[in-house]
């Protein structure tokens, strides 16, 4: 199956819709047939869930990056940078280990650990 996420004002995702590959053989294809369903001239982007068209799979509010052709997540936090080559947003420091789990702090941009024993 093949999925297609309309753009918005500002390229923001309204929408994630699925088109057999049957009929999306190509990309346009199937924006074809999804603004003949519709009765639309919507702008439709391809998506993927192995990350293998436009870096990563299409979210509705997540925007889509022209310069980039990329679908970039909402910033989670205002001291997060975008990865230029995943479009990915990180932390401005890294995760201390993946043995222990941990939540932002973003008032003091660290991770804090969180006590599993209180859970």
């Amino acid at each position: 199956m093949a999925h297609f996420a309309k753009l918005g004002i500002g390229n923001i995702i309204e929408t994630i819709e699925v088109v057999s590959n049957d009929i999306a053989t190509t990309e346009q294809a199937g924006i074809d047939f999804l603004n003949n369903l519709y009765n639309s001239r919507d702008v439709w982007k391809q998506t993927s869930y192995n990350g293998n068209i436009r870096k990563n799979f299409a979210n509705i509010g997540y925007t889509y990056d022209q310069t980039k052709d990329a679908f970039i997540a909402p910033k989670p936090y205002a001291s997060w940078i975008l990865n230029e080559t995943t479009c990915l947003w990180e932390a401005p420091v890294a995760l201390p280990d993946t043995e222990n789990r941990y939540n932002w702090n973003e008032t003091t941009t660290s991770w804090d650990l969180i006590d599993n024993e209180a859970e």
